[in-house]
């Protein structure tokens, strides 16, 4: 359904919850008829920059590792690292996204939501998020706690995320997304909503120092930020993102971080 009206207004846990479940269910297939091209069945792409675990190595060694992976989606990245030998789980809050996994095969993969892990506490050597989960949740303080929790004592937390000096500039990989259009502190959720006020579909923003505190605040240790940069002879455009403003602009950011036990 397209929204009758975009706008800036608070959202609430349930709320943002109900939005993006129904939004993910609708879409699913859309985006993976869409993406699949691109991503294929197995893949581990970090974000539209184009970095790869393969090559970035962020999550180190994963074969035998027990690694959990936040707002799998289609499970790309779950049979990813399957095929590298870790004993991995994705979840995601879609049972669309869900059906589509497990109809390509490969992935085990369970309906979860991400404020509300349903795993014993130190079960995972390493967990991971390639945009999943995070920008759609209200309380990321809460999924960082979560994460930390079902962490064992040393395990790596690595996730990446649209770069939050994003928020100030429109959605348009045109010179028309170069001139600043919202303040960077405003935290207002963005929502599209239909005639009668009901939101179809809610991302949340924090600043830098938000996901910093959030990090810390869960008792996870920040081992790196990585702010990929857009590489040369990348042309494609995807949302948002594009060569234009990727050259000038940060357009993700990826935390690498460790937990403290």
């Amino acid at each position: 359904m397209d929204p009758a009206e975009v706008l800036r207004r608070e959202a609430g846990r349930d709320e943002t919850r109900r939005a993006n479940a129904a939004f993910w269910d609708a879409y699913a297939p859309g985006y993976q008829r869409e993406h699949l091209p691109e991503l294929g069945e197995t893949s581990f792409v970090w974000c539209p920059e184009g970095v790869t675990e393969d090559e970035a190595r962020l999550l180190g060694d994963v074969g035998g590792r027990r690694v959990l992976d936040v707002g799998c989606g289609g499970g790309q990245t779950t049979r990813w690292l399957a095929e590298r030998g870790a004993d991995v789980v994705g979840f995601d809050l879609s049972a669309e996204q869900l059906r589509l996994a497990r109809a390509m095969g490969g992935a085990r993969v369970v309906r979860a939501d991400a404020e509300a892990l349903p795993f014993a506490d130190g079960t995972f050597d390493l967990a991971c998020s390639a945009y999943g989960a995070l920008p759609f949740v209200a309380d990321s303080a809460r999924v960082m706690r979560e994460v930390a929790r079902v962490l064992r004592p040393g395990g790596r937390w690595v996730f990446s995320v649209t770069h939050p000096f994003r928020w100030c500039f429109p959605d348009d990989p045109t010179e028309r997304g170069l001139t600043v259009s919202a303040s960077y502190f405003d935290r207002t959720p963005y929502v599209e909503q239909d005639e009668r006020g009901t939101a179809l579909y809610v991302e949340h923003h924090r600043t830098f120092g938000d996901r910093v505190r959030d990090v810390v605040g869960a008792g996870l240790t920040i081992l790196d930020v990585v702010e990929p940069e857009w590489p040369d002879g990348h042309e494609t455009t995807y949302a948002q993102w594009g060569p234009l403003r990727g050259r000038l602009l940060p357009g993700t950011a990826i935390w690498v971080t460790e937990s403290r036990g």
